[in-house]
């Protein structure tokens, strides 16, 4: 059975609605209990790409809050908390308790509770004289949010720039991967899977796998641990394999521009939490959802633009047709006589109207929703010329670099300030060597646009590190390969990004391409130097390559530390299609970014560098 994180994490959150009491087939609680619902800001954005308030209601829950918000008691009623497990819930939920402000209080916290924070919660309300309203305390390893069946993000802000931050200390780097492998963790206790795990040597990938693993072993030794019921595979290939990459593997996808409807979606409308706000037709702003609900943004996602406004006009002439259908069933034949049969005739067709009436209504809204959202992402593509950038950027990756006057004519024509910045930033990316000059040229001409060029000179600094670190022989072409295997595990290597696609002529991503290779598990010189881990295996043997570890593997979690986005997202659900039988794999990352977030992240390292003339970027958007 595939594994479908989604509706794994939906049915624990339905079941701990539900006082953690079983749920029965049609999804509610046996016995219908009233209840308030109490969370913090970090579990209510777990909540809201997979609950709405239509099944909030369906499970009982009549009020809902924030725990940091003034309530007033409600008597004779349960509440059920889903919080993260810190300092400050605790301190609320002992007050909350020794004023009496609900019955019982059922306790969820998104991660396990920490033993120190579990005495502060007993010895207050033992204080208090009020552990009697203290019903359950559950730990509901659910401290991620899912945005689609294989679409997940831990919400950890910034970890790119304090992985890469040159004056972070060893401890805080520790808390990092900590904070990292704890959101992973909750992951595959959702999904009752102890994977094989993959990763390239050195960096930050290695640091999570390595803890990671090291987390699975001790907790796979308690003797109820949450993998039980997973944990009665007979052979390895049942098992799912987890591939954990650092963001600098491949930069330049972090970068880019994109012409698929849902990259361009989040990169230039500002998706968030499957919602996203844009000016209506007549004024004022419309909120829209974009979810798996939505049958034309799940079948067309994926699809370059053009081919999107096409289809919605395809959609928007089928229902036309569809409504002249219904009403020249209903509307009688003009001048015919009046008999009984027609009569029964035109019942029938009455209604068949009258019953489809809601799907036609369904359809109707979707069409307008996107018509709304492609006018205004036609708007801006027009006005900033982002078809142009898009295709540049390809050439670019393909060809290894781009002629001079074309370079600085797109930095001088249409298109925002950070859009320029991630070309100039795309340029240095894709170019096998930089020449000097040309740099300095794009550096004025950014500039002269006003940009803050600290991303810019903060790449071109690490890519230049990386370049002294290649063997002499890096330039010939036969190399290529070489060049960029010596540069994994190094701080940055970005370089490698525009190297490898030189070798596809599909422009398929670096990504996507080694994810493929270890799902396939064939030996191959990719990938082959990859470290695995095993949690399950005796510890001598991981960090080893072991045959029955190797593959192939139907489904694959694939993580990105540092920041992803739906352009990776696309690809390997592409990959996953393409297979023969399709493959599953689930994609997740600390957290989403669209390229002018990461870039501002770029930004941030190189003023920490000294890089860069600093000109505000907020309102370069």
């Amino acid at each position: 059975m595939a594994l479908n994180l989604r509706q794994k994490q939906t049915e624990c959150i339905i079941r701990m609605l539900n006082l953690n009491q079983p749920v029965n087939p049609t999804g509610t609680a046996n016995e219908e209990v009233y209840k308030i619902l109490i969370y913090d800001k970090f579990c209510q954005n777990i909540l809201s790409p997979l609950i709405h308030v239509k099944d909030l209601r369906k499970h009982g829950v009549t009020l809902y809050f924030l725990i940091d918000k003034d309530r007033k008691p409600v008597h004779d009623v349960p509440a059920v908390y889903f919080v993260r497990p810190n300092h400050s819930n605790i301190q609320r939920i002992v007050a909350d308790a020794s004023h009496s402000l609900y019955d019982s209080f059922h306790l969820n916290f998104s991660s396990s509770i920490p033993r120190l924070l579990l005495e502060d919660l007993a010895s207050g309300t033992l204080n208090s004289d009020s552990i009697h309203r203290i019903s359950k305390v559950h730990d509901q390893y659910l401290e991620f949010v899912t945005l689609e069946d294989n679409l997940f993000s831990l919400s950890q802000k910034s970890t790119y720039v304090q992985l890469n931050d040159p004056s972070a200390g060893d401890k805080e780097i520790e808390d990092i991967i900590e904070r990292v492998v704890s959101g992973l963790f909750c992951v595959l206790a959702t999904l009752a899977v102890v994977p094989i795990i993959r990763c390239p040597h050195g960096g930050p990938a290695e640091m999570v796998a390595s803890a990671l693993d090291q987390k699975l072993r001790d907790h796979l030794l308690s003797k109820n641990n949450l993998f039980s019921e997973g944990g009665g595979f007979v052979s390895s290939f049942q098992r799912p394999i987890l591939c954990i990459f650092d963001r600098n593997f491949e930069l330049s996808a972090a970068i880019q521009h994109d012409f698929r409807y849902c990259p361009l979606v989040h990169d230039i409308l500002g998706l968030k939490l499957n919602r996203l706000s844009v000016p209506g037709e007549k004024g004022g702003m419309k909120s829209y959802e974009l979810d798996s609900s939505d049958p034309f943004w799940t079948a067309n996602g994926s699809l370059e633009f053009p081919e999107v406004a096409v289809e919605i006009e395809t959609q928007l002439n089928k229902y036309k047709k569809d409504v002249d259908e219904v009403n020249r069933r209903t509307g009688g034949t003009a001048g015919a006589e009046f008999d009984g049969t027609d009569l029964i005739g035109n019942t029938k067709h009455l209604m068949n109207a009258v019953n489809s009436l809601p799907e036609l209504t369904e359809r109707k809204q979707i069409i307008d929703k996107h018509t709304n959202i492609a006018t205004v992402l036609l708007g801006e593509i027009k006005e900033r010329s982002l078809d142009s950038y898009v295709k540049r950027e390809n050439d670019m990756m393909v060809r290894g670099g781009i002629d001079r006057n074309e370079l600085l004519s797109v930095l001088k024509g249409n298109g925002t300030k950070i859009d320029k910045l991630r070309f100039a930033i795309m340029y240095i990316i894709s170019s096998e060597t930089v020449n000097p000059s040309e740099a300095e040229a794009v550096e004025a001409a950014l500039r002269e646009s006003e940009v803050d060029t600290s991303a810019f000179q903060y790449v071109k600094k690490i890519k230049s590190l990386n370049v002294s670190l290649a063997s002499a022989n890096s330039a010939s072409r036969n190399n290529i390969v070489d060049w960029a295997e010596k540069l994994y595990g190094q701080s940055i290597s970005a370089v490698t990004a525009g190297v490898k696609n030189l070798l596809s002529s599909d422009r398929q991503l670096a990504l996507t391409r080694t994810v493929e290779a270890l799902m396939e598990g064939k030996p191959n010189p990719e990938i082959d130097s990859y470290l695995v881990f095993d949690p399950r295996a005796p510890k001598s043997s991981s960090g080893t390559s072991s045959s029955h570890l190797k593959g192939p593997f139907k489904e694959a979690i694939v993580f990105m530390v540092g920041g992803g986005n739906y352009v990776e997202n696309g690809s390997l659900q592409e990959l996953a299609q393409r297979q023969q039988p399709a493959k599953h794999v689930i994609y997740g990352t600390t957290e989403i970014l669209t390229g002018m977030e990461f870039v501002d992240q770029l930004s941030l390292l190189g003023q920490k560098m000294g890089l860069g003339s600093y000109v505000a970027t907020s309102a370069t958007h």
